[in-house]
């Protein structure tokens, strides 16, 4: 069964820190380019982060410095460490193969506020 599933949000005050985790079935995430998005509300989906197979990433220049991406290719599954957050950073944040985007997680909500 081809899945992802997006885990590891929830409510942090501004300056905060999160690690998202997307596990992810074999067939759908070994040598792919994986990828992290976002979409906050009323707002469309917006690309964050990617990482290829072999570890090379990018990440946004809105977010550069603040969030990192790793994917630990043992246990299908790529991570996206969120650090000083911001109100803005409030959104739902999925993950997805990069560029292709074929299959998309439930995401999980991650809100910035004090």
């Amino acid at each position: 069964q081809v899945q992802l599933v997006e885990s590891g949000g929830g409510l942090v005050q501004p300056g905060g820190s999160l690690r998202l985790s997307c596990a992810a079935s074999g067939s759908i995430f070994s040598g792919y380019t994986m990828g992290w998005y976002r979409q906050a509300p009323g707002k469309q989906r917006e690309f964050v982060a990617r990482i290829t197979s072999g570890g090379s990433t990018y990440v946004v220049e809105s977010v550069k410095g603040r969030f990192t991406i790793s994917r630990d290719n043992a246990k299908n599954t790529v991570y996206l460490h969120l650090n000083s957050l911001k109100p803005e950073d409030t959104a739902v944040y999925y993950c997805t193969r990069h560029p292709s985007r074929d299959y998309w997680g439930q995401g999980t909500q991650v809100t910035v506020s004090s």
